[in-house]
Order: structure tokens, then C-alpha cells, then sequence
């Protein structure tokens, strides 16, 4: 099963048809067009495509995209706080393209390290991935798949945030902030994840 946010509207491929306000069963690469569409142009929240050939249809899906690829990280400090910026007014987790020759694991150091300005993050294991679409200037449309990984952090707290990257602050926060001031003000796919990891932290 893949979720990919179109504008903030989800899109759910998977093998079973699922509960969502639309479901398109797949016929060939026009249905995922059809798809795009309705969620772009119309007011469609949610849709679904289903069918059994799930890998045939995530490899036909990314045909319509150029494919970007990044990594981030959800960092904990001693008190399991969590690590955010703030950019362009909305809370996200620190994260950013992958550059040529470098892992996954690198690449989310990287950029843990560049935009928030913490050095020696310990890296623990990856979360999953996310996805993402949007429409860069030239009409290019891109998938953004974005590589999450659980990180500790037990340094002196030098945290600053990269301004010339646009991000205006750099916060740790509590899970009863992340609920009260995050989610309010955050991107679905950063919910996703940080569930996701919560709920792999409380086993």
C-alpha cells in the first residue's frame, strides 16, 4: 500500500479497495490520470486505487513524475523531545534532498545537521517513507519521496536554524505540544510519520 498527498489530499494505492470518498479500480495507466485529475481539479478529498498488481501499479504511477528523492529525521533528545523547524510559517521536521553518492543514511545526518545546526545526531533506524506531489515553476510534475529515519540526540543543545534556507526556528517539542501547536500547523505527511513512529515507540 502506497499514500501519496496530492495538494494535501490523500491518494491510496493498495490491493483491496479501501473506505475512502472515491475508489477507482485499476484498469491501465489512464486510471491513475483520471485519479491525479480529480484530486487536483475537483473537490474530491480522498481516493483510492486498488488493484491485486500493486508493484505494477506503483511503477506506472511514478512514470508520471519526475522523482525526487530525500531523507529527514525525527530526532529525540534526552527528555524525548522532538526536533522541528519552522519554515514558511508551518511546522516540519528537518529533512532535505539527497545529493549524488550519498546513502540514505548519510543524507538525513546531512541535512538534520546543516538546517537545525545540532552536530553528532546518532542515527537509530529508519521509520518508512513518504510521499509527496507538487508542481515546480516550470510545470514540472514531481513525486517526492522522502526517506524518515528515528535519531537520539544527547549533546549541548546548539540548535539555530538555517535562515537562508527559509526556516525561522528550530524547537524541540513535547507530544503534548506536538498535538496542541504542531498538528494544527503541519503537513499530513509529518502527522504520518510522527504516528507512525509513536506508535512503534510505545511497543
Amino acid at each position: 500500500m502506497y499514500k501519496v498527498f496530492v495538494n494535501e489530499k490523500k491518494l491510496l494505492l493498495s490491493k483491496q479497495s479501501e473506505n475512502l470518498e472515491k475508489t477507482l479500480s485499476y484498469e491501465s495507466f489512464t486510471t491513475l490520470e483520471i485519479a491525479l485529475d480529480l484530486l487536483e481539479n475537483t473537490s474530491v478529498s480522498g481516493l483510492n486505487v486498488y488493484g491485486e498488481n500493486i508493484d505494477e501499479i506503483w511503477a506506472e504511477f511514478q512514470k508520471l513524475f519526475r522523482i525526487i528523492e530525500a531523507a529527514g529525521g525525527i530526532v529525540s533528545n534526552a527528555n524525548r523531545d522532538i526536533l522541528f523547524i519552522k519554515r514558511l510559517g508551518k511546522w516540519d521536521l528537518p529533512k532535505g534532498k539527497m545529493e549524488k553518492g550519498e546513502s540514505r543514511e548519510e543524507s538525513a545526518v546531512r541535512e538534520i545537521e546543516e538546517e537545525t545546526g545540532l552536530k553528532d545526531v546518532e542515527l537509530v533506524s529508519f521509520i518508512n517513507t513518504t510521499y509527496h506531489i507538487y508542481i515546480e515553476r516550470n510545470g514540472d510534475k514531481i513525486l517526492k519521496c522522502t526517506h524518515w529515519f528515528e535519531m537520539n540526540y544527547h549533546g549541548e543543545d546548539t540548535s539555530r536554524p538555517q535562515t537562508e534556507e527559509g526556516i525561522t526556528e528550530v524547537a524541540w517539542k513535547n507530544d503534548t505540544q506536538i498535538e496542541e501547536e504542531v498538528f494544527p500547523n503541519t503537513f499530513k505527511n509529518i502527522k504520518l510519520i510522527l504516528k507512525e513512529f509513536w506508535s512503534n515507540r510505545t511497543k
